[in-house]
């Protein structure tokens, strides 16, 4: 991958002392820049949003870019699992304001409640194309800058199902238990160059993310009745979400944060989930998973398996 070039190199081709009065402006002013990806709609909107209100100069990122009615912050166009697009972005942001303190990774989707092996090989590469690797390719852009100013924050958005099991969601939590460990191994590694990545882990959110699952690519008969059933529990789970707020202020508190920790559950279910898996019995969490989704009564109702003799 092409690192982006440092903003030195941009101003050196063109004027060097254009360079330290652009530098100097910078750097007296108290105006931290924020990116988010993702920040079309739902957490990513909700998330610029709150940081622009909070005194942050944000920079949001689409695959469309800019659109339609007026916004805190500027949009920009940006296709995270492009390397090219990521360059682009950065490097637009950089000539603008020579530093990025905050990069906030949201950008990501997910794939209807479907088993596992419903999602072909290309579709579940392609969900951790952007969820993960996407994230990884913005990391990687920003963190030379951060690194050369001597501090930043990297706050990437996670989910409960970065520490606890999704049946019929494998793909999308395999992704976010990526995005977890990933996050605090950086975390140890960029904390002693004052930079520090925490992971935000909410639960159901009220976002049009659900609107735009992914269907799995190659369906089975044999998931039909299970299928059915798990996308009718999250579709009555969502009608007591939480909103998108909730995540944005729990980004904002991460980004203020003086000692900010590695991980952040967002809203009440979450912080219940968190407590839940930390120290309730493994039995009793992979038993409550099974009866909230209705596992059992689904495996139930299907007809008796054929007797094989070895």
């Amino acid at each position: 991958m092409t690192i982006i070039i440092y903003i030195n190199d941009y101003d050196r081709d063109q004027n060097n002392s254009g360079h330290r009065q652009k530098e100097k402006l910078v750097n007296t002013t108290n105006t931290r820049i924020a990116l988010v990806t993702g920040a079309s709609s739902g957490i990513g909107e909700a998330t610029a949003e709150r940081l622009a209100k909070a005194g942050y100069k944000v920079y949001g990122t689409s695959r469309r870019g800019a659109q339609a009615g007026r916004r805190p912050f500027e949009m920009l166009a940006l296709d995270v699992t492009s390397d090219e697009s990521v360059e682009a972005a950065v490097s637009e942001v950089m000539r603008h304001d020579g530093r990025i303190d905050l990069l906030v990774n949201n950008a990501g989707f997910g794939v209807a409640p479907a088993g596992a092996e419903e999602s072909s090989m290309d579709q579940a590469r392609s969900i951790f194309e952007t969820n993960f690797f996407g994230l990884i390719r913005m990391t990687r852009a920003v963190v030379p800058h951060m690194r050369r100013q001597g501090n930043g924050r990297i706050i990437n958005i996670g989910s409960v199902l970065g520490f606890l099991p999704m049946p019929y969601g494998a793909l999308y939590a395999a992704t976010k238990h990526a995005v977890g460990g990933y996050s605090e191994s950086l975390d140890h590694e960029l904390r002693t160059r004052g930079i520090r990545v925490s992971v935000i882990e909410p639960a159901y959110t009220k976002t049009p993310f659900d609107a735009n699952f992914m269907e799995p690519d190659a369906k089975l008969d044999e998931y039909r009745e299970a299928r059915a059933g798990v996308t009718k529990r999250v579709n009555e789970v969502m009608t007591t979400a939480e909103s998108p707020g909730v995540v944005a202020e729990t980004v904002l508190k991460a980004a203020s944060a003086a000692h900010p920790k590695a991980r952040y559950a967002a809203g009440k279910l979450a912080n219940r989930l968190r407590l839940l898996r930390r120290f309730a019995p493994a039995g009793l969490v992979d038993a409550g998973i099974r009866k909230d989704l209705r596992l059992d009564a689904v495996a139930a109702s299907q007809p008796p398996r054929t007797a094989r003799a070895f």
